[in-house]
């Protein structure tokens, strides 16, 4: 699990995020002596607006990831309460990205499962799933609870924008 949260952790950090990580002499002559390609200093123009657009939905890792990435987020965060056995999050889920991904990097959405960020959904007063609160400078704006269809997700999103 600590393996599998540390791998997310790594192919999520940006470019300039592995420019700052400390290198151990072992560590970089290893790589040198290794024929495995090593990551340039600066990435392409068009991974980097890929790897934004990918950007646009996020799996919240812990606690602090949530206070990164959704609290202190300069954009707008629709937060995803769902969980693994439920169905209505299963569909909900899609609906929401497509929604979210219309508007271009306007607005970033945050998916928190249940089960494993129990904390989160006790603070944010969660009891039913799924629950969508939608969050800016660290302030709930608006919330709905179930399923909506997809106009209703685009007006929830673009009132959301405008407020």
């Amino acid at each position: 699990m600590a393996h599998r949260l540390l791998a997310r952790r790594f192919w999520t950090l940006s470019s300039k995020d592995l420019r700052c990580l400390p290198v151990s002499s072992s560590f970089s002559t290893s790589l040198q002596s290794s024929r495995v390609p090593v990551l340039s200093r600066s990435l392409p123009r068009s991974l980097a607006l890929a790897s934004l657009r990918r950007a646009a939905s996020f799996n919240v890792q812990d606690h602090d990831d949530f206070n990164v990435r959704v609290i202190k987020s300069e954009l707008p965060v629709l937060v995803d309460f769902h969980a693994q056995w439920c169905g209505p999050c299963k569909i909900l889920g899609p609906r929401l990205e497509k929604a979210v991904a219309k508007h271009n990097g306007k607005v970033t959405m945050a998916k928190v499962d249940i089960d494993d960020h129990t904390d989160l959904a006790i603070e944010y007063g969660v009891s039913a799933v799924p629950t969508v609160i939608a969050i800016r400078g660290g302030d709930v704006i608006d919330q709905f609870v179930g399923i909506k269809d997809d106009d209703e997700l685009e007006s929830f999103v673009s009132k959301f924008l405008e407020k």
